[in-house]
């Protein structure tokens, strides 16, 4: 993949229903994430069956236990000043007799971290990596008709092992995988599409048939494809002759006439049914979704999705959902990412580790782009900032520790498990591993400089950068052997640097972090190199780095949404440098971007006083308030991709008609502010298409609620929004909320979106932040029930969920 230009075709699945059956493949999954005791402490003999967990505390899965405990100064700022420690989980489970002759699986999405399973008191394995899905046979230990308990050690010690916070416990979905002795391999299923057109695409399905007995057997393979209307599109089946104690590999094509393509505007997706029959008997079935699709990469003309030239309108994002940590529920990502959809957001960047497989089937659904990322550090352990962001002294612990022994595994398991997914465009091998001094260093940095903070110059006893090249081609080959479907990238922060190793070369795109600087340079220098901004500022110049020039990918923002971790001093919890806030609500920097990414006609407002001049209209374009003093001069910033916006000030209109200027991210006018309704309407052909309107409030009366869930959800996810006397957002409000629930639905937090707060943010009261907050309600059993929000002084709200 080092000429120009590359052609990647593939068809790919995912899961829409929550058996679970993609993630592995096979089998009979069920959750099992009810109904598990706790400890936070290391107890000797916590593995065995008999040992008492009556005291432990119950808990459902997922669960992390770092977002529920007390921040501290004496903690470490890169994951949030938030602890970790070590904890026990058990679950008790009886299995009935006549199930004796099936198989039993334990499969865990992710554990952070060094984790431990256990059945029965027998060891089952031990994995380091957090971040990593892994499967266990527990068939040899379970007993049948009697109580069998899983217990998982989880030691997360050391706590400052993150650049980011991670998190720690089982926190993401546990299965049990029923199947017979010859089942579909773990993650056995792999579709690629050798020829695609408009008329008809070839579908090429890998089948590997595990067989765990002692004897071979002859086994038909059955393939179905069917439209999303459930009407079949595609067959092909053949007989197998499986190899006892082994795993037997198998291969079928089948036609699909006019297929209809996957692309971010119309994530169509067709579902797969694979069968094994032995006899007329049928043993094992896995049924997934699929989507069918062309990539091309091209180093002149950029990418190109199904033959059509697009831009990767991207964000990075990390796992949390702040009050909720690490364990976060797939209707909470679904909100978020419907939100950066209506942003024109067409791309994200799982920085800088696998994330939970709900997130991807998102991707796959709602159809985004998507780089799924390994490491963000290799052999080596970068700095872990315990102070505040690049303050102070850094630690040293991390993944690197484990690096070695596990990549192999790991990076395998990552793309084995991901390689279906329609979204997933890049498999990206690193992170900033070649920021300069952070640990490698090169000469060329004695008169190098970066975009970003730097460590000093040349350091001739740092590891030398040379070592950077070696380990992506080790890690490069790594992902070749299990999918060529895709290219590797990595996200490059020191590129003066490793533009004098092997590095980019050992790469087929290659992602420049803060670095539109040596867009043009390179592509002159290096005329074969695949280019994209794979870490990106808000500034309006990183956006036209993209736009105006063919060549460049796109760009993915640091960051999507606020996150915790990679904070400042204390009591910050994390950074503010999301689109979205911690809670998922829009920021005025979203409104900007949505001007330039969005299709869909838009207009915003925003405002500051005149006095703030270090404001400058730029990312942020001010905040939709109107409340001033009489007569002051406020600055009134519009972000719109309209072609003329009008101003009006209480029905009449302030200054004149403004033309869209491409060149400038915003226009502006100098309003002495009265009190009233300020709105700005956007058209094109002088016709009406957006309006936008923002209003004086007058003091905090009342409290409006709105539910942001879909009928159903287990998760409701519950605005809250403080009001005046006419229903006018107060922004300006802080007052504190207290949430009451009527029934068996319980209070998962409550998340105002406040970066600064080290209050305890999963209890029943919370200060709302510039005016709102967002209430995380449980409904397990989907009973109607009454939901109520009350404050000193302001009227109540209610709301009911269920049925």
């Amino acid at each position: 993949m080092k000429n120009k230009s590359v052609i990647l075709v593939l068809v790919a699945m995912l899961t829409l229903s929550l058996t679970g059956r993609s993630q592995v493949s096979f089998g009979h999954p069920e959750r099992i994430n009810n109904d598990w005791k706790f400890i936070l402490e290391d107890v000797k003999g916590a593995e065995q069956s008999t040992f008492n967990d009556e005291k432990w505390r119950a808990v459902d899965l997922p669960h992390d236990w770092s977002v529920s405990r007390q921040m501290s100064p004496a903690l470490a700022s890169s994951t949030g000043f938030l602890p970790g420690g070590i904890g026990w989980y058990r679950k008790h489970l009886t299995l009935p007799v006549e199930k004796k002759e099936r198989r039993f699986y334990l499969y865990f999405e992710g554990v952070y971290n060094h984790s431990e399973v256990f059945v029965n008191g027998h060891s089952l394995g031990m994995r380091p990596n957090g971040y990593i899905s892994f499967m266990y046979d527990a068939t040899p230990w379970l007993k049948f008709g009697e109580e069998n308990v899983i217990a998982v050690r989880v030691d997360h010690t050391i706590d400052d092992d993150s650049r980011w916070y991670t998190g720690s416990g089982i926190d993401r979905d546990v299965w049990l995988i029923e199947a017979g002795e010859i089942h579909i391999d773990q993650w056995g299923v792999f579709y690629q599409t050798p020829e695609v057109s408009t008329k008809e695409a070839t579908v090429a399905v890998q089948v590997a048939i595990a067989n765990v007995s002692q004897q071979p057997a002859t086994i038909k393979v059955q393939m179905t494809l069917k439209d999303k209307d459930g009407k079949k599109v595609a067959s092909s089946s053949s007989s197998v002759k499986s190899i006892a104690s082994g795993v037997t590999p198998s291969s079928f094509k089948m036609k699909v006439s006019h297929p209809e393509l996957w692309s971010p505007a119309s994530p169509y997706l067709y579902r797969l049914t694979t069968e094994l029959y032995q006899g007329k008997k049928l043993i094992d079935s896995s049924s997934q979704a699929l989507g069918i699709r062309t990539m091309t990469y091209d180093a002149n003309k950029g990418f190109a999705l199904n033959g059509v030239p697009m831009k990767m309108k991207g964000v990075c994002l990390h796992e949390d959902a702040g009050v909720l940590g690490n364990a976060v529920p797939r209707e909470v990502w679904k909100r978020k990412l419907k939100t950066l959809k209506e942003i024109g957001c067409n791309a994200i960047r799982m920085s800088h580790n696998p994330h939970a497989p709900a997130l991807y089937d998102l991707c796959d659904e709602m159809g985004f782009l998507t780089i799924d990322e390994g490491y963000d550090e290799w052999e080596l352990p970068k700095k872990k900032w315990i102070e505040g962001w690049n303050q102070g002294t850094p630690g040293l612990n991390g993944t690197s520790s484990y690096f070695k022994e596990w990549y192999e595994a790991d990076l395998k398991d990552l793309i084995l498990r991901d390689r279906n997914h329609p979204s997933i465009v890049m498999w990206s091998i690193g992170n900033e591993i070649d920021y300069p001094n952070d640990p490698y260093s090169h000469p060329v940095m004695e008169t190098g400089k970066i975009n970003q903070p730097v460590q000093g110059a040349y350091v001739q006893e740092r590891p030398h950068a040379e070592r950077l090249g070696v380990i992506a081609k080790q890690l490069a080959a790594v992902v070749k052997k299990y999918d060529t479907t895709r290219p590797v990238t990595a996200a490059l922060a020191g590129v003066i640097m490793s533009n004098e190793t092997e590095y980019p070369g050992a790469l087929d795109v290659v992602g420049y972090n803060y670095t539109e600087n040596r867009y043009a340079e390179d592509h002159k220098k290096y005329p074969n190199r695949i280019l994209y901004g794979s870490e990106n500022g808000h500034s309006f110049d990183a956006w036209t780095a993209v736009r105006d020039n063919e060549y460049i990918i796109g760009q993915f923002l640091w960051t999507g949404i606020d996150y915790l971790g990679e904070a400042r001093a204390y009591s910050s919890r994390g950074s503010s440098a999301g689109l979205l806030d911690i809670a998922g609500f829009r920021k005025p920097n979203s409104y900007m971007r949505a001007s330039l990414w969005s299709d869909k006609p838009m207009c915003y407002l925003g405002t500051y006083s005149m006095e703030r001049s270090f404001m400058r209209g730029s990312r942020e374009g001010g905040s939709p308030l109107w409340n001033y003093e009489a007569g002051q001069k406020v600055r009134v910033v519009c972000n719109t991709n309209c072609a003329e916006t009008k101003l009006l000030l209480n029905g009449k209109q302030v200054g004149e008609i403004q033309k869209l200027d491409k060149t400038k991210e915003s226009i502006s006018w100098e309003v002495p502010y009265e009190a009233g309704k300020l709105e700005v309407v956007g058209m094109n052909e002088g016709k009406e298409v957006c309006r936008y309107a923002i209003q004086t409030a007058g003091r905090p009366a009342a409290i409006n609620v709105s539910v942001e869930s879909e009928p159903g959800d287990e998760v409701q996810q519950i605005a809250v929004q403080i009001v005046d006397e006419q229903g006018v957002p107060v922004l300006l409000a802080d007052d504190e909320v207290t949430c009451l629930v009527e029934g068996s639905a319980r209070v998962l937090g409550m998340e105002s979106g406040d970066m600064n707060t080290t209050d305890n943010l999963r209890d029943r009261s919370q200060r709302v932040y510039k005016g709102r907050l967002l209430a995380y309600v449980r409904n397990q059993s989907g009973e109607r029930t009454i939901v109520r929000f009350t404050a000193p002084w302001l009227k109540a709200a209610e709301v009911v969920i269920g049925k």
